[in-house]
């Protein structure tokens, strides 16, 4: 009898633990897409306009940015990103070509990864963009780059 109540339990527990697997599937694809959408709509049009305001604004205080451009290393803090940012010619403004892709976005819990291709200037870079949902909101809290022109 208790192997019939254990078989019993066990067999009306699966449904249960796939529903939650299934829910969390989904979330992590709404997270994507959320993500998908700050890049979109902000760090795009940010970098491209030269808007530093919006480009701040989901910039996480404290963000570091690091990688290599041209080969030099490159590290920068975010205040020095975004004076930089605004001290240059945007590349809207410049003429020369603009486009960008999103390779990947992967979730975890309130954390993620988006990897971007981004062609500006005469560079094409490479950029992993670490994220973290903060009061909701996700926001960029480490960025890497690698100018990969040729």
């Amino acid at each position: 009898m208790k192997k019939l109540l254990l078989a019993a339990l066990l067999f009306g527990l699966i449904p249960v633990l796939k529903a939650q697997k299934s829910v969390k599937m989904e979330n992590n694809k709404q997270d994507s897409l959320a993500i998908a959408g700050v890049l979109e709509n902000d760090y795009f049009k940010a970098i491209y306009e030269g808007d530093t305001d919006r480009l701040g604004n989901i910039l996480y205080p404290g963000t570091l940015l690091f990688g290599d451009v041209k080969g030099q290393p490159y590290a920068k803090n975010r205040e020095e990103y975004l004076t930089g940012v605004k001290n240059r010619q945007s590349p809207k403004d410049s003429g020369k070509p603009f486009e960008w892709k999103i390779i990947s976005v992967d979730t975890i819990n309130s954390i993620a990864v988006a990897r971007v291709m981004v062609k500006m200037y005469d560079f094409l870079y490479d950029e992993f963009l670490s994220f973290h949902k903060i009061e909701g909101r996700w926001v960029i809290v480490n960025k890497m780059i690698s100018d990969i022109s040729k």
